[in-house]
């Protein structure tokens, strides 16, 4: 160009649009998000779970731990741990025309980076305690955002449990299912709300699960019984 002008994005009635190219952490993520939506039948179920306990457990343990104590999202990794053991057609996948089950319950925990998001997996997460749980997935997502993670804390998920954290505020979504898996647990936030406890109406705290399935291997009564499951685990805590 002549004069050593540089090129300038034309502008349209959206202003002057720029393009950007994506990192190759992002071309993934973004071709593995749409190859789950365009090849996976999801079926969505959605429970409602009474946090009061777990609220009164975590609240025992900062007091006890400081910073190092569990947060909500590592209760929902164990709870949906231990019920992944009774239900294991939902830590399987539908491939090839096939249905795969696996003997080992690795959940893998999304984490917000700077660039994507990232699947640091907990292997053997059935067989771990809560304290653990929090320690390996604190740990995980450090690892993640500093840019450390290694391919081995990438790999061999079998399930997921996703959460935009205990102070993003957002009460409900629905992900995709991570593509090579049959399903993913998504945590919403805990916040006040009206309950119904013994036929009176109180004021607690509750969070939003949502499950999402690979229709083709999760029937909707299967899904249901998980849920009710992890449901019953957070709501009486010292199970977990």
């Amino acid at each position: 160009m002549e004069g050593g002008e540089q090129a300038r994005a034309p502008l349209t009635g959206r202003g002057r649009t720029e393009a950007t190219e994506p990192s190759a952490l992002q071309r993934t993520y973004a071709r593995r998000v749409a190859e789950s939506k365009a090849t996976i039948p999801h079926l969505y179920l959605r429970a409602d779970v009474d946090m009061g306990a777990c609220v009164e457990l975590r609240d025992r343990l900062r007091a006890e731990l400081g910073e190092a104590a569990p947060q909500y999202v590592d209760m929902v990794v164990r709870a949906a741990a231990l019920a992944l053991r009774e239900h294991p057609r939902l830590n399987g996948a539908y491939r090839d025309a096939r249905f795969e089950s696996h003997s080992r319950v690795n959940v893998a925990v999304t984490v917000a980076t700077q660039d994507t998001q990232m699947l640091p997996v907990i292997s053997d997460a059935d067989q771990a305690g809560l304290a653990e749980i929090a320690q390996r997935r604190a740990e995980l997502a450090e690892r993640a955002r500093g840019g450390e993670i290694t391919r081995p804390e990438l790999s061999g998920g079998t399930f997921t449990v996703a959460s935009y954290g205990d102070d993003e505020g957002v009460d409900e979504f629905a992900p995709a299912v991570v593509h090579g898996q049959g399903a993913l647990l998504a945590a919403g936030a805990v916040r006040e709300a009206p309950l119904v406890r013994g036929g009176a109406v109180v004021a607690g705290h509750a969070m939003t699960l949502v499950l999402c399935c690979d229709q083709r291997l999760i029937q909707g009564a299967e899904g249901a019984a998980f849920l009710r499951h992890v449901r019953g685990l957070l709501e009486e805590p010292d199970r977990l």
